[in-house]
């Protein structure tokens, strides 16, 4: 069978599921201690009923910028569903406007938590865990995969913020902050410059400075090519992580040149193979395609958005034992 028919009817087959139960099952609350930090952190989750003896695979989805655990991602809870996912939603201490949020060390150590929570109470296949996230849900998808790659089987970002002192400028027009300038000015202490302390925490909380440590790990790295026009994150945040990770690699980057174009004209003069190939589990033009090792970059005809089906089914073509460093 052709094989792009072949994952046509794989995508629609899961696409047929996840929509067919319009509403998926409602997700339980409950909070787990933190490791870090000495308050309980809240978390949903679902699971399946599993046979004993069965393991079944973990997808821990990362909420939003301005969002919470109590976020609505029933498009992604669907995915996960009609697979038979384990499926986690992490606070990770919440909206991105305070200094425990937005990537702190607080806020990773709770995705941590959360994982190491679910491994030792639901039978967890190890070797396909999951973690994806959505805007400041891929900032922190990113983010997780440069601090801790050995945690995770694969991870899937959308336009995510790579680079917080980049977003804040975009952000602050005129020299004027605009609401996400005030989020990250709010969490990191200050604007970009305030002082070395403040400049230190943009560095440690931005997926760009770490990312490229995430080389063993398979990542999928995703943007709509109209974001920054019509959303919030332009889309070089994803192309400069992705540049990171082949960099690091000795691999070939995505030109200066070919973001700027992607940027100001959503397209590329000179397309190199592969970039315009079609990809049915999208069902969207690809404008991009290019991979570095066990990384892929894709820029489609979209905005700030993710495609859940398309994530997930290429989540679980995905398979790497996971676990803490020995």
């Amino acid at each position: 069978m052709n094989r792009h028919l072949l994952a046509f009817l794989i995508a629609f087959q899961f696409a047929a599921l996840a929509s067919a139960q319009v509403k998926p099952p409602a997700l339980i609350e409950t909070s787990i201690p933190s490791t870090l930090g000495a308050s309980a952190q809240p978390l949903r989750y679902w699971a399946p009923e599993i046979p004993a003896g069965d393991k079944r695979p973990l997808l821990v989805l990362l909420h939003t910028w301005s969002g919470d655990y109590r976020q609505d991602r029933s498009d992604w809870q669907s995915e996960a569903v009609a697979r038979g996912w384990i499926y986690v939603q992490p606070n990770f201490r919440g909206s991105n406007q305070h200094p425990d949020a937005c990537g702190s060390a607080l806020a990773r150590q709770d995705v941590i938590d959360a994982l190491d929570w679910a491994l030792t109470t639901f039978p967890v296949d190890t070797s396909r865990i999951y973690l994806a996230g959505v805007s400041g849900g891929g900032h922190m998808t990113m983010l997780m995969a440069g601090y801790a790659p050995e945690r995770f089987s694969a991870a899937s970002a959308w336009v995510g913020i790579s680079d917080l002192k980049s977003w804040y400028q975009f952000h602050c027009k005129g020299g004027v902050p605009a609401n996400y300038a005030q989020m990250i000015a709010k969490s990191c202490g200050g604007a970009p410059g305030t002082s070395p302390a403040v400049d230190a925490q943009y560095l440690e909380r931005s997926p760009i400075t770490v990312i490229e440590r995430a080389t063993d790990l398979p990542l999928d790295l995703n943007a709509g090519v109209n974001d920054g026009h019509t959303g919030s994150v332009p889309v070089e945040h994803t192309l400069r992580a992705f540049n990171k990770i082949a960099a690091a690699q000795q691999l070939a980057t995505v030109s200066e040149d070919e973001i700027q174009q992607l940027w100001k004209e959503r397209r590329l003069a000179s397309p190199q193979p592969g970039d315009l190939d079609d990809d049915p589990l999208y069902g969207r033009a690809i404008y991009l395609r290019r991979t570095a090792g066990k990384a892929r970059a894709t820029i489609f005809e979209g905005g700030h958005e993710a495609i859940p089906s398309a994530a997930c089914e290429w989540l679980s073509r995905q398979q790497r034992e996971a676990g803490p460093k020995n």
